[in-house]
Formats: C-alpha cells, structure tokens, sequence
C-alpha cells in the first residue's frame, strides 16, 4: 500500500491518494476540488485512479470528487445515507471494494455527520488492517464536532460518535495507522494535535474522547469549549449532497483594467485583496475585503464575504493569484469576475481613491495606555485566545462576529486592532471599513509582538 497525504493547512484537512503498488490503482480519499494535484501526482508515479471515496458530506470545503469523476472516469464512492444526487457507487456498513491487491472495507461512523463512513484497508495476505481513514470520527487528539448540523442534532449525534469511537474504532489493533481527515486548524474539530497521523494505539492513551468513558462523560466532553465556526459552512452540505459545478480545472481568471473593475461592481461584484497586512494597510481600493492568502483566506473569505458575492481580486503576483483561487473554489466561491491587471499600482496611477490605515508599533500604543490617551483596543482572536491572556482595557468581538450587530464604538472615535499577529486583524478593519468605521489602526505584529516584548497582559 502507497500513501501519499495532500495536507491543507488553511483548512486544517488532510486528503489522501492510497494505491496498490503492486497492481498500480489508485483511490483519492476525501479530495479537494482542485483535482490537478492528485492527477499530476499520480501521473508521475504510474498510477491508474480508479476511485474517489468521500467519507461524508463536508461543512468545510467542496468534494472534489465530481471533478475526478468528470475528468479523470473514476468512480464515486460514498454513503449510501448520504443520498447524493448524482452518480456514485453507494456503499454501507461492512461492504468491500477492492483496489488491486488491497481490500477497502467500508466502516458506519455516525456522529460528526448522520451519513460518517471510514474506511479500512487489508493488504492481500494479511489478517491486520494497515490503515484506518476515519475521516473526522477519530482524529489525533479528538473527533470533529458534531453540533455543525444545528444544537437541536448536536448531543444525538455525540451518542452515535461515542459508539463510532468506542465500539468500532478502538477495537482495532493498537499498531494500525490512523489518517483522519480533519486536524488541527480545522473548525469541524473538537481541539485536537498538531500532528496529521497517528496509531489506534496512541489514541487509546492520549486522545481526551479514546478514554474509557461512559457515554454521558464523553458527550460533555466532546460538546465543551467549541469554538465559533465559519457562516459558510451552513451551505456545503447541501451543495456536496447535490452536487457543485463542474469547473473542468481551474479557473484562469480574465485580467481587468481599473475600469473593467469598476464596473463589475456596478454588477455586484466586491474587491478582495489577499496581499500581507502592511501591503493592504499602506494603500487599497476602499471599500475592498482584505483577507490575507495566510490569514487563512479559504476560512475567513468564507465567514465574512456573503457567500455566492461575485469576487474581483486584488494580489501582488501570479503565484499569490493562483493560490488565491484555489483556496475560493475549495469552499464554493466560484463567482470570480476577474483580477485586476497590476493591482493597486494600476489602480493609484488611474487617478482612483486609495484608502489607507496607519500601522501602531506595541511601545508607542503602550505609552499611550500609560498617558490614559490610548485608543479603543479592539482584539479580533478568539475566546479560548482572548481568555488566555490580552492586552489591559481592551474590547473582545472575534473577527467573525464583525460584519453584522451592534458594536460598542462610535464609527469616529480612533480603534486600534489586533489579532495573535496581523492577519486577522487586517479582515476585521476591511469589514469595519466596509461598514463606515473609520480612524482604524493596526498593532503591528499583534499581540505576538505585545507578548514578546513583554508588556503586560491580562488573564481571564
């Protein structure tokens, strides 16, 4: 057995090609939908895909399995409860599929999802499985959350992830590797490591939910300090179940000049600027989403642009641009206009209005605090962040929570924001910007850098 892991960080998800070395077929586990990697990959080592295994209907991104079906032939294999509209091989409890030499054998895994599938795979000749993909019913350190589906399924669907866990996956041998889909950075999971792979084994020792437990303690636990989670997550499910549209690759976005740009927002469509922080503080097209590539943008595009807004994007190269589509397509943003042909500069020399917002070093919003002169403190991270520690007098509303509501400022009074370094930071002034704040201030380097140079902080 050959695995090769496609690891999104921005997304905290891992996909995974697994071939039989011997016969030269390949599946893709839970692909994301630009398709091109696995292809090429592929390709390159001599394989043959033959199938496309989903392990549930996803919150977080678009199945790149139609992609893979359309373009490569290969074969759609998911629940049979997930009841897709669309061609696919619906496969339940205890079914096997084989893949050359190896036996995948379908797993029912409820909890994260109703419809959670894992799958396991025998070696010809062996009687122990030399891997489990478990998706996100066991993952390293935890298991995904189980309320995405809306408070009322949340503790229902927590009892069927306790018997996914305990009555099925930890009876597995100690020494199979683990490879879950979901990990750390994700918003589908509970807190988890930072590692991508584990063993059944270690996660009977260290995973908080692999403890002997009884099925009440494990609900509390795994219902307990959830975090707040993308908006965009509300419509994937559906999308997934029917089926997104077929790009055929991706997208090569036409090039605008500043007035083909401009009238696409007479259209509806917004500007999107995924340049580092200090790039869209010192100049931007006003009104503009400022999302850093980094920050990440596949998580907080899709929590605060309305989802299905056409996009005009703004980058500071090529390689910027091309990663900047992928990331929007994976989680359904497909409405993209074009990008505008030599970015801001282009912009500024037409003779366009430019905004821009100062940058604040931590000693100098320090010695303003000591002369009772500072600013509003606004910190953008999150609760588990802000209750860990923050800067004295500061105000909490988590960047997410920025585009819509009340907010306990005037839209004058000067606002210096922060977030652990930037990235954050710089989507909670675009949005508040877009919302007529102004007087707005980045901390440079956030509270890293408050941190670091060791002033003083307040905990929870």
């Amino acid at each position: 057995m050959l695995v090769k892991p496609f690891v999104d960080k921005g997304l905290g998800n891992s996909s995974y090609l697994i071939a039989s070395e011997e016969s030269g077929l390949a599946a893709v586990l839970d692909p994301e939908r630009d398709v091109d990697r696995y292809l090429q990959w592929a390709e390159g080592q001599g394989l043959r895909l033959v199938y496309t295994l989903d392990t549930h209907l996803h919150n977080d991104f678009v199945s790149g399995s139609r992609e893979l079906a359309a373009q490569a032939g290969v074969q759609i294999v998911a629940s049979a409860e997930a009841e897709l509209e669309f061609a696919h091989l619906p496969v339940r409890d205890t079914d096997v599929i084989q893949l050359g030499e190896l036996a995948i054998r379908v797993i029912a895994t409820p909890g994260h999802t109703p419809e959670h599938i894992s799958f396991s795979i025998l070696e010809s000749g062996k009687k122990t499985p030399a891997a489990l993909f478990s998706g996100g019913a066991l993952m390293v350190g935890g298991a995904a959350r189980t309320d995405l589906l809306g408070a009322d399924r949340a503790v229902p669907l927590a009892r069927d992830l306790y018997h996914s866990i305990h009555d099925k996956l930890l009876d597995y041998p100690d020494e199979v590797t683990l490879y879950p889909t979901h990990g750390a950075g994700s918003f589908c999971a509970v807190p988890v490591s930072a590692e991508r792979t584990s063993t059944i084994g270690r996660e009977k020792l260290s995973n908080p939910l692999a403890q002997p437990l009884d099925e009440e303690t494990f609900v509390t636990r795994a219902l307990n300090g959830l975090p707040s989670y993308p908006t965009y997550f509300k419509y994937l499910r559906a999308i997934n179940q029917r089926g997104a549209l077929l790009l055929g690759g991706v997208p090569v976005l036409k090039g605008l000049s500043p007035d083909e740009a401009q009238r696409q927002t007479g259209q509806g469509a917004v500007f999107l600027d995924v340049r580092p922080p200090k790039e869209f503080m010192s100049g931007h097209i006003p009104g503009a989403y400022g999302i850093p590539l980094n920050a990440p943008l596949i998580t907080w595009a899709g929590w605060v642009i309305p989802f299905g807004t056409p996009l005009v994007l703004v980058s500071g190269d090529a390689q910027e641009l091309d990663a900047a589509v992928r990331r929007l397509i994976r989680i359904g943003y497909d409405d993209l206009r074009g990008y505008l042909v030599d970015g801001i500069e282009a912009w500024e020399a037409d003779g366009r209005p430019v905004s821009r917002a100062p940058v604040m070093p931590v000693q100098e919003l320090m010695e303003q605090i000591e002369k009772r002169k500072a600013p509003t403190i606004l910190d953008v991270r999150s609760q588990a962040e802000w209750q860990a520690g923050h800067l004295p007098h500061a105000v909490h509303i988590e960047a997410g929570a920025l585009a819509s509501g009340e907010l306990p400022f005037s839209k004058e009074e000067p606002k210096v924001v922060h977030c652990a370094h930037g990235d954050r930071s710089t989507v909670g002034i675009s949005v508040l910007e877009r919302r007529g704040y102004r007087n707005l201030i980045l901390l440079e380097d956030g509270f890293n850098a408050w941190q670091a140079a060791g002033l003083p902080i307040v905990t929870e």
